[in-house]
């Protein structure tokens, strides 16, 4: 099966979340190939530091690509300060693809 590039999308935390004081942002890779694309996280264009804990998930479809999330979680008083946030996606050497969400882009309801 020929490399497929995933699609990447970042979700934004939701605004019930937020009023509870935490931030989860959600980064969805969809339809890759082969399976070991790696997801990372930065934060305001820097590798996300171990103030947030994430978890990557991958499951394959039945077309045979594969599908990975990866939350990010972070205290909303953080997230209030953060500019940006990039999903980074890469496999190999190839040059990584990245989704970046901007806060400012987020409805702040």
């Amino acid at each position: 099966q020929p490399k497929a590039v995933p699609t990447l999308t970042v979700l934004p935390p939701s605004s019930e979340e937020l009023l509870k004081g935490k931030a989860t942002l959600m980064c969805l890779a969809n339809k890759g190939f082969p399976s070991d694309w790696s997801l990372a996280w930065k934060v305001d264009g820097s590798r996300s530091s171990s103030s947030s804990s994430w978890e990557e998930s991958r499951s394959p479809g039945k077309d045979g690509k594969y599908s990975w999330s990866s939350t990010l979680r972070l205290p909303a008083d953080q997230w209030e300060k953060v500019g940006s946030v990039t999903c980074e996606a890469t496999q190999g050497s190839q040059t990584p693809l990245s989704e970046t969400l901007r806060r400012d882009q987020c409805s702040q309801s």
